[in-house]
């Protein structure tokens, strides 16, 4: 099995997860800053953020996190020693315009970046920049609900315009949003909104959405004339769905499933919206409002790549008797006996990933980019501050091995990231004991711990797969 010789080794992380310094030099809220952890039912804060706003909590997880604004030196270097050639991160949107619709930006988290780039350059590391990784400012969702209110394809242009020029020919990966199709399952991170006490919830997650859509193919345009060599790319939280039975209406039913997250693909990729969209929209009683000019520009400025978040496959019946469910990546899902099940009940299907990597190729024809795929599980620190790590090891093995056959399939695919490649704090759940990382990071789910560094076996064992360019995995 042989990976493409340039080939983008690397790992993922997210701002609103790692970085913390929530108030540092000059930064605004962002939406998680608000959520507390798991302890204090992070879930239903998470969907009722305005009464979220109104508590105090003992403890924000995102406050500090496991603090990269003042690691990141020690991080990239560590990253580096596993030969990293590319670094997915998030560029925090409150850090640089803290209110969101500031006039000027806020030039102590400019700088930030400045320096962040500056390191992943000395190692070599190529950075691929996620602009809206579920940080819309806090503050717009205060003023506008969010992305309900087409004002904010306006002022995420400006951020973007601004972020574009500022880091010209440091950075060439750019992902306009994270996991777009997540807007209508968590709408707070996914849009910064609240669609409690709305007449028609799925109305106002819709507009939202092609808010978005038109946003990210403006940026798109943007990132194009900025620089030629940028290549701007889409995220889809993706897992293909299985149908329970072979009957009509559970294969059916796995299809439209499907089609759902594909939507936003369809537009950013092909540039408008598909033909199934009239449907879905009648039987949803939503109507989208559009502006005179924006079926031209989503038609002409469609992303050069799609990249995505592959956990696992999802399962879907008709039986209203079948009933066993299982959790996933936001998504619940019927739960498979073919498969096993984490501790966080999140079932691993290694096969899955090479499923859903050829029925993305197939349908868009457009390079992949694999940007976000781990096991959270729990780790334990021995004595000897070791972390014998070996479930994880198994599961990105098989998962790397199935994106190598994909290619081998066919399936023009960029580079891979794992996801959490240091472990951070989980969006979901708010929680550190959930780690997906090769560097274990000595901190609770309660805040305490001195936020070392420490390998984990994972960590030698994918500096090999690295160096070997994933020949390691087929010997």
């Amino acid at each position: 099995m042989v990976f493409p010789e340039k080939f983008l080794w690397g790992g993922a992380t997210a701002a609103n997860q790692c970085e913390g310094a929530y108030d540092t030099a000059g930064k605004g809220l962002s939406l998680v800053d608000i959520l507390p952890a798991a302890k204090e039912n992070r879930e239903y804060a998470l969907f009722h953020p305005k009464e979220a706003m109104q508590k105090e909590y003992s403890y924000y997880p995102s406050h500090e996190s496991i603090d990269f604004y003042h690691h990141y030196k020690e991080d990239i270097k560590l990253l580096a020693e596993m030969g990293y050639r590319v670094f997915r991160m998030s560029l925090s949107w409150p850090r640089i315009f803290p209110n969101g619709d500031d006039a000027e930006p806020n030039e102590a988290g400019l700088k930030f970046y400045d320096d962040v780039f500056a390191e992943c350059q000395k190692y070599g590391i190529e950075p691929l920049v996620t602009l809206n990784h579920f940080d819309t400012p806090l503050a717009l969702f205060d003023k506008y609900n969010g992305w309900s209110d087409r004002s904010l394809i306006k002022l995420y242009v400006h951020y973007c315009e601004t972020v574009l020029k500022r880091y010209r020919g440091k950075v060439h990966y750019w992902l306009t949003f994270n996991e777009i199709n997540m807007i209508l399952h968590i709408p707070f991170l996914g849009g910064g909104m609240d669609v409690n006490n709305v007449e028609n919830s799925e109305q106002v997650k819709y507009q939202a959405a092609h808010h978005q859509l038109v946003a990210s193919a403006l940026v798109t345009k943007l990132a194009h004339e900025i620089d030629p060599e940028n290549k701007v790319g889409c995220m889809l939280a993706a897992g293909q769905t299985y149908p329970y039975t072979c009957a009509p209406e559970d294969v059916f039913a796995a299809m439209q499933a499907d089609r759902e997250s594909y939507f936003f693909i369809d537009v950013q990729a092909r540039g408008y919206y598909p033909s199934y969209a009239e449907r879905v929209f009648a039987n949803k009683d939503v109507t989208i409002e559009m502006a005179a000019d924006d079926k031209k520009i989503l038609r002409e400025h469609t992303v050069d790549f799609i990249s995505f978040s592959y956990y696992s496959s999802r399962l879907t019946s008709t039986d209203p008797e079948v009933k066993s469910k299982t959790a996933g990546n936001i998504f619940a899902s019927l739960k498979n006996p073919y498969l096993k099940t984490s501790s966080w009940g999140w079932q691993t299907d290694a096969l899955g990933l090479r499923i859903t990597m050829n029925q993305i190729y197939d349908r868009y024809q457009k390079p992949l980019f694999v940007v976000e795929n781990g096991l959270g599980e729990k780790d334990v620190l021995t004595e000897e501050h070791a972390v014998h790590d070996e479930y994880r090891i198994a599961y990105l093995k098989d998962n790397i091995k199935e994106m190598g056959e994909a290619i081998a399939d066919g399936v023009e695919c960029w580079g891979y990231t794992s996801w959490g490649c240091i472990d951070l704090v989980s969006a979901g759940s708010g929680e550190m004991s959930k780690r997906y990382g090769y560097i274990y990071v000595d901190r609770d789910d309660n805040g305490n711990g001195s936020l070392r560094r420490y390998k984990k076996d994972s960590f030698n064992w994918y500096t090999k797969v690295i160096a070997s360019n994933g020949q390691l995995l087929f010997k």
